[in-house]
């Protein structure tokens, strides 16, 4: 949809044209998985893919939203009656809940006129919600002047879907779609919002780095993830420090050697060494030594499926197919229990690699993938 045609829809939608057009990508994480809400560091980068929304402000107190991607017609709410855990929103959870984060931190929001369209695939651990929120959060951030910063609109997107939405997820989602840019991966210190630009010029290196979205999505990943927070907050608890963060790797082991359960050993070895995999992967990249990662890709995968337990049988196809026709290393990203797998590729073994993957699918009796590049894109902007 082109820009003429976003607003356009508006105008037939409400009668008048939009204020202006904005749009937020969804997010690929590199490595650094299930590390955000224990304080510790992710790497992820936007993708071209985005959510785009034509908004204009309303003075009375009335949200009219409306998406192209979802059967329905537009959803009507006020603003002064939003309130978390509201049933039976479904996608108008998302931007509703940034107007209610906006105006519970004491923001002027009074209302908004909303059409959205996103190219973000739905269900692939790709950060769709969180591009929702974002767009959103920019859009009335420009149009009411607020004067917040990007990682500001992260945090409130955040709130919105920890507190409005009801899913505990940690800061990275939103800090992506709000802080990346082209051509870079993004170094994030969850704990203080701290970023670093990271190099990453796939094509420069004659790489690819490809997605490959398995189309489903396993019934237990929101419930599980919640299992998988209070675990980490758990184990924190019983090794008395702030956050699994604080756990250096080089007292992994005596860390661990004071945990009595076997699983928690599990879930704390897997945030810690995968934080060490997030700093490994960013030196290899300030080296230059972009084809020095896949090794730690796959460990990566190997720690979120043995570890952390939240990979699930198409994952490991995707990853195990793509390594075995000649990727330089691949994982899950994500939350995991289905979603996409990422796997880093010469250019030229980009379409062999593909093939391998669709055919171990399709001989496992899977529905074919979708698989498309990654390309570093640009984060959150205004269009016009």
């Amino acid at each position: 949809m082109t820009d003429e045609q976003l607003a356009g829809t508006f105008a037939a939608l409400y009668g008048y044209e939009p204020e202006g057009l904005w749009a937020a990508p969804g997010r690929v994480n590199l490595i650094g998985e299930h590390t955000d809400y224990n304080d510790g560091y992710v790497l992820p980068l936007a993708l071209p893919h985005t959510a785009r929304a034509a908004v204009s402000r309303r003075d009375d107190g009335v949200l009219r939203l409306h998406s192209g991607d979802v059967p329905g017609g537009v959803v009507e709410l006020r603003a002064d009656a939003l309130e978390p855990g509201a049933p039976g929103l479904g996608w108008a959870a998302y931007p509703a809940g940034v107007v209610w984060a906006l105006r519970d931190a004491g923001h002027p929001v009074t209302g908004l006129d909303l059409h959205l369209s996103s190219t973000v695939p739905v269900g692939a651990g790709l950060s769709s919600s969180a591009a929702l929120e974002i767009v959103t959060a920019l859009a009335l951030n420009d149009l009411h002047g607020l004067g917040l910063r990007p990682w500001q609109l992260a945090r409130l997107a955040q709130r919105a879907e920890n507190v409005f939405v009801g899913m505990p997820c940690g800061i990275m989602d939103q800090t992506a779609s709000a802080c990346c840019t082209a051509g870079h991966a993004l170094h994030l210190d969850t704990r203080d919002l701290t970023q670093r630009k990271v190099p990453f010029d796939l094509a420069a290196d004659g790489l690819r780095l490809l997605v490959v979205d398995t189309r489903v999505q396993h019934a237990l990943g929101d419930s599980a993830y919640a299992e998988r927070r209070a675990s980490c907050e758990e184990g924190a608890a019983l090794l008395d420090v702030p956050a699994l963060r604080d756990v250096a790797f080089g007292q992994l082991d005596e860390a661990l050697s004071r945990l009595g359960d076997e699983t928690l050993r599990r879930r704390v070895r897997h945030v810690v060494t995968e934080n060490r995999r997030v700093e490994e992967v960013t030196a290899r990249l300030g080296a230059g030594d972009t084809r020095g990662i896949g090794p730690l890709l796959t460990a990566g995968h190997a720690s979120l499926r043995d570890d952390f337990e939240v990979s699930c049988p198409e994952l490991d196809l995707a990853v195990e197919s793509a390594c075995a026709a000649g990727a330089l290393g691949a994982r899950m990203t994500g939350a995991g229990f289905g979603g996409s797998a990422i796997a880093l590729v010469e250019e030229a073994a980009a379409e062999p690699v593909t093939k391998a993957v669709n055919a171990a699918f399709a001989a496992a009796g899977h529905r074919e993938p979708r698989v498309f590049p990654a390309v570093p894109s640009a984060g959150a902007r205004r269009l016009v």
